[in-house]
């Protein structure tokens, strides 16, 4: 069954190479009466929706990067099993209302291009399950990974306190810190209601309430006193990726990913806010994406540490308090 991994990461494949939404396909009435009436067994129903989602030319990027994967979360959601149950129940027989369900869920992924992990209200970041629907970007960051390595070797053997997971969404990159940091309370800020009322979720999911705190804040409006860790996936998509993102991404707020002309509306801000708010041996960390290059562009002076990744992604860099200090006067042109 399917090999779901802990990390998942923002537009994995050239929004050049996605036909243009003229040629959408869409899966018939018809063609779903057809397969309700002649399908019978798991096996049958992941066949049937993964030649499908190939015959649209779905895109496959919010969590995983392919049909199949995307068929076996929709079927087993469909029928209320785990996602990684044993190959030996795809031969069990469905009844009607049950492959009915997991039909209307593929026809919703097709016709509508809804990104699976709004149809499932499930994500997975870091290896941890999280609540999300339409109020939020689904989670995707490569920052799971850099969490995962406890911030090393930036961190060294600082103890970690305080960490601000700016502009959070559904609270996902900060409940991994709190996870992997079980010592640290966490502040999650983000500007939408709307979304932090999704955090919450996820915070209490995860029983966390006593170490992590969603605020309501503009950028930094919120924060208060320094801390050790300040880390975000702000909104950084230029204006003309937005015009040619595939439909899926449209499904998502686009206070969540459009930044301007260059991507960086938000990212400037922040590079000549954050100093003030991190510890003299704290760290900064900041997905960009595909706007690396009109930052290091925007700053030329400044010295960025861009991440590789074992698991894919790319975009993000860190810089140190000492760092933001020496390029303070830099930082401060918004």
């Amino acid at each position: 069954m399917l090999e779901y991994g802990p990390y998942f990461f923002i537009i994995g494949a050239p929004v050049s190479s996605i036909s243009d939404s003229d040629t959408t396909s869409v899966l018939s009435v018809e063609a779903c009466e057809e397969a309700l009436n002649e399908l019978s067994t798991m096996q049958d129903l992941l066949r049937w929706g993964i030649s499908r989602m190939n015959e649209a030319g779905l895109y496959f990027g919010h969590g995983t990067d392919n049909a199949r994967d995307d068929a076996v979360m929709l079927v087993t959601h469909g029928i209320n099993l785990p996602w990684d149950i044993e190959h030996s129940w795809q031969s069990a027989r469905l009844t009607r209302s049950e492959r009915q369900r997991v039909i209307e869920l593929f026809a919703r992924r097709i016709n509508e291009r809804m990104p699976t992990p709004y149809l499932t209200g499930e994500a997975w970041f870091y290896g941890l399950p999280f609540n999300v629907d339409e109020r939020v970007l689904i989670p995707r960051s490569p920052i799971a990974e850099i969490i995962a390595a406890r911030f090393q070797p930036w961190l060294g053997n600082k103890s970690v306190h305080r960490i601000m997971d700016l502009c959070t969404g559904s609270g996902c990159i900060g409940i991994a810190c709190a996870m992997e940091f079980p010592q640290a309370h966490v502040e999650l800020l983000d500007i939408s209601f709307e979304a932090l009322a999704l955090a919450d979720e996820n915070i209490l999911r995860h029983q966390l309430s006593d170490r992590v705190m969603a605020l309501q804040s503009d950028l930094f409006s919120a924060a208060d006193g320094k801390y050790d860790v300040i880390v975000s996936n702000p909104p950084y998509v230029d204006a003309d990726d937005m015009s040619c993102l595939p439909e899926e991404f449209h499904n998502e707020p686009e206070l969540a990913l459009a930044a301007g002309e260059d991507g960086l509306d938000l990212v400037r801000i922040m590079l000549s806010e954050a100093r003030q708010y991190l510890a003299d041996d704290g760290v900064l960390i900041v997905e960009v994406g595909n706007s690396w290059p009109a930052l290091e562009e925007a700053y030329p002076s400044v010295p960025f540490m861009w991440q590789e990744f074992e698991q894919g992604g790319h975009g993000v860099f860190i810089l140190t308090a000492d760092q933001l200090d020496e390029c303070a006067e830099a930082l401060s042109q918004k």
